[in-house]
């Protein structure tokens, strides 16, 4: 570490390293540079040395020398420290103003959404829930984040406030999330519901994470002589604008599912509304296929290149080559975006839960869409208290509530009933029994 500290020290001393937003460190052997994130917890860097040893090594150190410079007066003068520090600005009265309204407005936009979806005829049998409405109340209780028999209360004021006709048994939500044809409707909902903020959005980054379930996959291992199990999981691919935060598009698939096939799917979909100019992605989406697509869509590829590609390929591939290889400090400057799609992921799980109750695989797959739906419509919620978007779904010019927003527009809420059940007589003690004299 010594060794490491007296290199590092004089990479600083060069005073060439540069800040933007990664620290991009030279190379002390040759031309090259290194990126390095300098997290308080766990810093990394790209050189081979960190890699495989897992330690600190001479361009984080010398990272570390540059935000901590001492500027050493005479003797015994005090030793100055500076420290940067990297502050994001946010605007907490409509943060505020959103959080404390957002599940009446959640509502009433859902309430849109679902209205344009169209019911099959029923000509023989008890008369079905209507299929907007099952939708409602599925995404609805996936808002909640209760099981489908704590939901009954919440779909009860749902409808006594006219969001639906009538509140729906918890085994006709079950019975509507296991239903195969609800799956293209929900895609097609949620790439409507990001659709307002079409005007906002112009970089986008794409990526998956998974979402885990209540069904183990059970094994013998013969090499331990023990039965283990594995808990299986599915995969969500989505593309998100890095400014709202919005999901464009998604693909929910099986775990084994490759990342790179899904890149082109998701890209089409979301440029059938939005204007690309760019578009972020890790290493796993990195290929000449991939970065054709997104030249012909007219957008911009910011996906680093492996250590042993090589140039060789379509005219697309080889100006994304020399991109990242000859202008890394301006690649860098602009891949750093694609840390939204990791917070839009925190944001769903962190609010609807990282796995799925459901144990049917067409179940689990609609109800990860549900999560994602209602993801987007808290993103419309928030964009309308912070940018003033007024959404408008389906082409109808109308909008989804009032223009003029909170205070004035408030959803109805039905008024407070008393109970009408029966009430059961509580006796106390009653009085002392008389002392005997």
């Amino acid at each position: 570490m010594e060794v490491r500290g007296e290199r590092g020290r004089a990479i600083a001393d060069g005073g060439k390293l540069k800040r933007n937003p990664f620290w991009i460190v030279p190379s002390q052997s040759g031309p090259g540079t290194y990126v390095v994130d300098c997290d308080k917890k766990k810093p990394r860097c790209s050189c081979p040395d960190h890699e495989t040893r897992q330690i600190k090594c001479k361009h984080i150190l010398a990272v570390e020398y540059t935000i901590s410079r001492e500027i050493r007066g005479g003797p015994g003068e005090a030793t100055i420290t500076e420290t940067l520090k990297v502050t994001y600005s946010q605007n907490w009265p409509a943060y505020n103003a959103a959080q404390v309204s957002e599940k009446h407005y959640v509502a009433a936009l859902l309430r849109d959404l679902c209205g344009a979806i169209d019911s099959p005829v029923q000509e023989r049998g008890r008369p079905r829930i209507p299929l907007s409405d099952a939708i409602f109340a599925a995404v609805m209780k996936v808002y909640g984040g209760k099981s489908g028999r704590r939901a009954t209360v919440e779909m009860r004021d749902l409808a006594t406030s006219g969001y639906i006709d009538k509140a729906p048994h918890y085994n006709s939500i079950f019975n509507t999330l296991e239903n195969a044809d609800l799956t293209p409707i929900l895609k097609a909902v949620i790439e409507e519901s990001a659709r307002p903020l079409r005007l906002l959005e112009s970089d986008f980054a794409v990526d998956s994470s998974g979402f885990s379930s209540k069904v183990y996959q059970r094994w013998f291992d013969a090499k331990y002589g023990r039965e283990r199990s594995m808990s299986q999981f599915i995969k969500a691919h989505i593309m998100v604008g890095v400014t709202t935060n919005v999901v464009t598009s998604v693909e929910v698939t099986p775990s084994f599912v490759n990342d790179y096939t899904m890149l082109q799917p998701l890209l089409k979909t979301t440029t059938a509304s939005f204007n690309v100019a760019k578009l972020s992605a890790d290493k796993g989406y990195t290929g000449r296929s991939n970065v054709v697509a997104i030249e012909e869509a007219g957008a911009v590829p910011l996906i680093p290149i492996r250590a042993r590609m090589k140039r060789q390929g379509p005219g697309a591939w080889e100006r994304a080559f020399d991109f990242f290889t000859e202008h890394r400090d301006e690649f860098l400057a602009q891949y750093h975006k694609r840390s939204n799609v990791e917070t839009t992921f925190h944001m769903i799980k962190s609010k609807f839960g990282a796995f799925v109750r459901s144990k049917n695989p067409v179940a689990q797959i609609n109800e990860v869409l549900c999560k994602i739906l209602a993801h987007n419509l808290c993103v419309l919620v928030q964009s309308f208290f912070e940018f003033g978007t007024v959404p408008e779904f389906w082409a109808t010019g109308k909008p989804a509530f009032a223009a003029d927003g909170p205070p004035h527009w408030q959803p109805a809420i039905p008024p407070r009933t008393p109970w009408s059940g029966p009430r059961k007589q509580v006796r106390g003690p009653g009085p002392a029994p008389r002392a005997i004299h």
